[in-house]
């Protein structure tokens, strides 16, 4: 593994409030972040979003289960686990990174998906998801 990546899937899964004050050696001033709730440009807004993540969430951790990388591009896979309304939660996705000369984030975008690991979840929402999702889905035969 580059060195570099191993770096970053280290503070990924070690991330708490306190190591966020390290952002700025994870993440270039410029940075892109992008996941299926956000669009965020710059080093304050991605420190943000996981404060935000923090701040709402309970015991949020990652677990890096795969990386695939290049010189300056890599995929992490990922298990995201964190407890919302006395329930352990996980979601499961990949996150693409790009570096700049300096080993810095420039882009991070995130690949999972929201609707059958979030929305399907709240009751009415996901009962409709659930059912649009099989009615788009192969039928399956015995």
């Amino acid at each position: 593994m580059n060195t570099r990546f191993s770096e970053i899937a280290h503070w990924f899964q070690t991330l708490t409030p306190e190591s966020l004050e390290r952002v700025g050696e994870i993440y270039a001033q410029e940075a892109v972040f992008v996941d299926p709730f956000n669009q965020l440009t710059g080093l304050a807004s991605v420190r943000a979003v996981y404060q935000h993540m923090f701040d709402t969430l309970k015991q949020p951790r990652f677990v890096v289960t795969t990386t695939v990388e290049s010189e300056r591009h890599g995929f992490m896979t990922w298990d995201f686990l964190f407890e919302c309304r006395g329930q352990a939660q996980q979601i499961s996705g990949c996150t693409q990174f790009e570096l700049n000369d300096q080993g810095l984030i420039i882009l991070h975008r995130d690949y999972w998906d929201a609707a059958q690991q979030v929305y399907e979840k709240i009751p009415l929402l996901g009962a409709v998801i659930r059912m649009i999702r099989r009615k788009l889905s192969l039928p399956t035969t015995a």
